[in-house]
């Protein structure tokens, strides 16, 4: 398998260079993008950032523009990558500072216009930084576009640890959540004979075990922890890559998260952050799979579903971590109805053809029996 500790090595199996920030000022970074014209993306948030790294780089020698989006937290949407896209109509290469939604936006525009694109990672909070997928907004809709991964993702663990607690919360949620959907995947594979690809389910699980055993360091945003957990979120992308879908890091509570979305979208509201949401899942998802061994109820493979869920955390160690992090362990806390959550609970299974908890419990017709229980506990 895979060295999981030598993430920069791993990365470069699939082309991408990811680089700690070093006295050397990222030098296979710079050669990479040399006698390119570099357009320096960023926000008014992430500028605290961009504008010295652009300075640093036309200090070295290499041409580098900055542009900045002027909100502070820009959306993933129609009008904003054809802004982006604009700004940075003359660059060779365009440079991403920050997380998920610089990064999707320079992921995307960047595949149109057929340049290459980097990431200067800002915050440790979501997974998509290897993926060769986007989420946008279009016409009102979260919908995933094809973009292509970005050929350098640079780190400074100085800048992650300084992000905004919640951020690498969103970062915990995301990994924690693989937990779930590992099970959720493991399930299938026994239940139904889905293929189940025992090389990426192994890469995500030896990082998620890496990441909890630093959990305490993650909780106070050391260096260490937020190590552990940036490298996860990276291998995340990685299995997801080696099994040919996302079913190495979502399950049942990323279908929740997306279920929320689309209200949050037609509410016009602004939405949590992912890993916030998949967070909240996590918390009914584990508790999902707790109670499968205290109920009477039998279905057909429940022994080994039980078995399966015996080697799960329990949900009030994860609620403790996310709530340590700043993270809402209550869907009444991100600005949902208590009749959206139930409405989730009985219908975000439908999101994907994807066999998870979440329909194990409508195929048998547990949900009637949980609905309340898992409102009472999360709502």
């Amino acid at each position: 398998m895979e060295n999981y500790q030598d993430i920069e090595a791993l990365s470069s199996q699939y082309g991408i260079n990811a680089e700690y920030a070093s006295d050397g000022f990222y030098p296979r970074f710079r050669e990479n993008v040399k006698g390119l014209r570099l357009s320096v993306l960023c926000d008014r948030n992430t500028v605290r950032y961009a504008a010295p790294f652009a300075e640093k780089l036309r200090g070295h020698g290499q041409e580098a523009e900055l542009f900045m989006l002027e909100e502070y937290e820009p959306v993933a949407d129609e009008k904003t990558c054809a802004v982006a896209a604009k700004g940075t109509a003359q660059a060779d290469y365009v440079l991403a500072v920050g997380a998920g939604t610089l990064n999707d936006i320079a992921k995307y525009t960047t595949f149109l216009s057929g340049k290459k694109c980097g990431v200067l990672a800002t915050a440790a909070s979501m997974d998509g930084f290897t993926s060769g997928v986007t989420p946008l907004i279009k016409k009102g809709f979260k919908i995933t576009e094809n973009a292509h991964t970005v050929s350098d993702i640079l780190i400074d663990l100085d800048i992650l640890c300084a992000a905004p607690k919640i951020m690498t919360g969103a970062g915990a949620g995301d990994i924690l959540a693989k937990f779930c959907c590992l099970t959720d995947w493991k399930m299938s594979s026994l239940l139904n004979g889905e293929t189940y690809d025992e090389r990426a389910a192994s890469l995500m699980r030896v990082a998620l075990g890496q990441c909890v055993e630093n959990m305490p360091s993650v909780q106070k945003c050391g260096k260490e922890g937020v190590d552990a957990l940036m490298r996860a979120l990276l291998i995340s992308g990685y299995a997801m890559v080696i099994a040919g879908n996302s079913r190495p890091a979502s399950g049942a509570e990323h279908h929740m998260s997306h279920f929320l979305e689309m209200d949050f979208l037609r509410r016009g509201k602004p939405i949590p952050l992912h890993g916030v949401k998949v967070g909240l899942g996590t918390l009914v998802s584990l508790r999902m799979y707790e109670r499968l061994r205290e109920i009477p109820d039998l279905f057909e493979g429940k022994e080994c579903v039980v078995k399966l869920a015996e080697q799960l955390p329990s949900p009030d160690w994860a609620a403790s971590v996310l709530a340590s992090l700043g993270c809402p362990v209550r869907f009444s806390e991100i600005g949902v109805s208590e009749d959206t959550v139930r409405d989730m609970l009985f219908n975000c299974y439908k999101i994907r053809d994807r066999f998870t908890v979440m329909t194990l419990y409508h195929n048998y017709g547990l949900m009637d029996k949980a609905a309340d229980e898992l409102i009472g506990l999360y709502y």
